[in-house]
């Protein structure tokens, strides 16, 4: 067999074998076949697709290409929450504590900034001391302690979409369904969750811009997840405007606790409840959605997610005395503001323009050795609806230097429609989608 003839028949849009995927997959990962030829490939796939049958093979193919975390000895339900990536969004940092306090356990593997997107474990390092680079034991032992533990990939686990995601990320293929399926799937079973609930994003700061492009990969990740035996729920939601009012590393994280103290803002609280609300079901501690989301809001009324927010810090390492004294001051120096340039209501804050301005600001990065700043990012202070007068601040700014927040400023201001008239309100979680 040769990867060359492969390529050509994924080319000519012909069905690959699972013999054919696993010697190509196989082969980058042992290093017998060059970039050259998998980018080749992946191009290939993004112009032609996949068959449901070789999305799953594909998936299983990476799945195996390293070691998987062994959970046994730990009591379930383990049910854990993926999101395709957005600008604001934090709910993985309320969800989990959230699932937590109701019994679930969260093995969550989470990732870094990339683009326009947020990383969890960005987000996560700005608490000063806090770890994500866990060992397999450090990673269950807090599971079974916390009900929860946030971790990165590790070059033993699933190797094969590390290598894959880093090709596609500079060949142009970044969103293609079959793709980001496989590379999902493969991670979230290799952390042993047996449930997921997906968070598809679709909007002008997702990776997904068209409602209906977003569906579609929520299907695929819904029945190709049912067929490797997982129970799995997918949710479409909004992201044509930053969730929440914070979008920075720090920032977020301090918007995750006003969440957890029952504070938080009503898109991004609605958006986390309907996801820790089909968690619950998942997880068989609510017997429908609705019943989900009252435990879900009572977890947060006790106080009980929040403990295990601060459980979880202590127990990665992190400060949390330190965390809670740079609350609310912890900005960096090179401080602007986007004023309002007429009377009238926000009607739209595009998600996509904010997000590249924070990659600019020292938010997220354009290559994946890039730094990031903990202490910078933006402040929203008017959400699209709400009434603003001429001159008024819209957005709190803060960068890593005076040049990056100059850069930054004009992509800001752009990114903020006023109108005389209130917009319609946005309908923040549009479908659900689940396995038949």
């Amino acid at each position: 067999m040769r990867a060359v003839d492969v390529i050509m028949k994924k080319r000519s849009g012909f069905a690959l074998s699972r013999q054919e995927i696993e010697f190509l997959i196989g082969g980058y990962v042992a290093g017998s076949i060059p970039d050259y030829q998998v980018s080749a490939w992946a191009m290939a796939v993004f112009f032609r697709g996949m068959t449901p049958e070789e999305t799953g093979a594909l998936t299983e193919t990476m799945l195996r290409s390293g070691s998987t975390i062994d959970l046994s000895g730990i009591p379930g339900p383990f049910v854990d929450k993926h999101s395709t990536g957005g600008v604001g969004d934090k709910t993985s940092l309320v969800l989990a504590p959230m699932a937590a306090a109701l019994g679930i356990r969260d093995p969550m593997m989470s990732g870094r900034a990339l683009g326009h997107t947020g990383g969890t474990l960005d987000k996560l390092e700005s608490i000063p001391g806090y770890r994500t680079n866990l060992t397999v034991p450090e990673f269950r032992s807090i599971l079974a302690r916390d009900g929860f533990a946030m971790t990165g990939q590790t070059k033993e686990i699933v190797p094969a979409d590390r290598l894959l995601y880093a090709l596609r990320d500079v060949t142009g293929t970044v969103e293609s369904i079959p793709l980001i399926t496989a590379s999902i799937l493969s991670k979230k079973v290799a952390e042993g969750a047996e449930s997921l609930v997906f968070d598809v994003k679709f909007g002008s700061g997702a990776f997904m811009k068209d409602a209906s492009d977003a569906e579609k990969l929520a299907r695929s990740l819904v029945d190709t997840g049912a067929a490797m035996g997982k129970r799995i729920v997918a949710l479409l939601t909004d992201m044509n405007e930053p969730l929440g009012r914070m979008v920075g590393n720090f920032l977020e994280v301090e918007e995750s606790l006003d969440c957890l103290e029952g504070k938080g803002p009503e898109d991004l609280m609605e958006v986390t409840l309907e996801l820790g609300a089909r968690m619950a079901v998942l997880g068989g501690k609510a017997k429908n959605v609705a019943e989900g989301r009252r435990l879900c809001e009572s977890a947060i009324a006790s106080g009980e997610a929040k403990r295990l927010f601060f459980a979880n810090i202590e127990s990665q390492g992190g400060d949390a005395v330190k965390f809670l004294s740079l609350r609310g001051s912890y900005r960096s120096a090179h401080e602007g503001a986007v004023e309002a340039e007429g009377d009238g209501f926000v009607a739209a804050l595009d998600a996509w323009k904010i997000g590249l301005a924070g990659v600019t600001l020292g938010v997220g990065r354009n290559r994946t050795e890039d730094a990031v700043a903990p202490d910078v990012g933006v402040q929203i202070l008017k959400k699209s609806g709400e009434p603003v007068r001429r001159g008024e601040k819209v957005m709190r700014v803060w960068a890593k230097d005076e040049a990056s927040l100059d850069a930054a400023l004009p992509l800001l201001r752009s990114a903020v429609s006023v109108t005389a008239a209130p917009p319609e309100k946005r309908i923040l979680v549009l479908k659900e989608i689940a396995s038949t």
